[in-house]
């Protein structure tokens, strides 16, 4: 086919990046599942025909293996997915200097070696690379120290990738999910129902989290993935540098108007 491209997708076995692999693949294109996790890699791959290739992407040797293996497989690499990430929560004083390096190397450092690696290949073949941060790179909460920081660092490590390989062809743009149904926040979800008492699990514990959003709901990981793809294609051949809130409307809330809104009710155990 005429625009299929071969992309490297980060953390490309659950959640975002697995369903951003499966929307690829189902676009004819080839995809490189990376992660940590060699089983859900492999599950993806045999249930799409994508190549899973388990990596640590914040080990300078398993990036270089990484963009080896796609391009000694299909002789070109067009796209970079940054999905791989992690959590670990606390404000400043409250964070271990592990926890704080761990994040750091995951959600920052990972990417800038995929993106060094990759860039002689992204550049000959024009690509892209689309960045998937967080609203935390954009607005922060309590507790999120170290994974807002990064988040915000990784937009601006891919913003730079636009201003200087912009003139040569390459595009780098960066998506901003808010809560998404993935492993990931499915786990913090659980432990905020039970910090809270809620007794709807999860799933209560979603529909508190986003009450105040317009779209009243959490997105799917193919909600994002489909923004993702987009900014892969032709189709947004235009668009370089740009930050997409794929939040339901989340950012464009004023929280100084909330008191107005009459319609707020307390949690169900009763705290505010």
């Amino acid at each position: 086919m005429a625009d299929q491209r071969v992309v490297i997708v980060t953390g490309g076995g659950t959640g975002i990046g697995e369903a951003t692999a499966r929307l690829l693949r189902a676009a004819g294109h080839h995809v490189i599942v990376s992660g940590r996790r060699p089983e859900p890699l492999h599950r993806v791959a045999e249930e799409t025909g994508a190549v899973a290739h388990p990596s640590d992407t914040a080990e300078p040797d398993d990036v270089q293996d990484l963009v080896d293996t796609a391009v000694s497989r299909f002789g070109r690499l067009d796209g970079l997915v940054l999905n791989a990430g992690i959590g670990r929560g606390g404000a400043v004083g409250d964070l271990s200097l592990e926890d704080w390096e761990s994040v750091m190397r995951t959600n920052l450092t990972g990417p800038f070696l995929l993106q060094r690696a990759a860039l002689p290949h992204l550049l000959a073949s024009r690509g892209a690379v689309v960045a998937v941060a967080s609203v935390s790179a954009l607005r922060n909460g309590v507790g999120n120290a170290a994974y807002a920081t990064s988040k915000a660092a990784l937009l601006q490590l891919c913003r730079s990738l636009a201003v200087d390989y912009g003139p040569r062809g390459l595009r780098a743009n960066i998506v901003c999910p808010s809560w998404v149904r993935t492993e990931m926040a499915d786990r913090r979800m659980a432990r905020f129902a039970d910090e809270a008492g809620l007794s709807g699990g999860a799933d209560a514990a979603y529909e508190q989290a986003t009450r105040l959003t317009p779209a009243g709901r959490a997105g799917e990981p193919r909600e994002v993935a489909e923004v993702i793809s987009w900014l892969l294609s032709p189709a947004a051949s235009l668009v370089n540098g740009a930050v997409l809130t794929v939040d339901g409307g989340i950012t464009a809330v004023d929280p100084g108007t909330l008191a107005f809104d009459f319609r707020i009710e307390p949690r169900e155990d009763g705290s505010a």
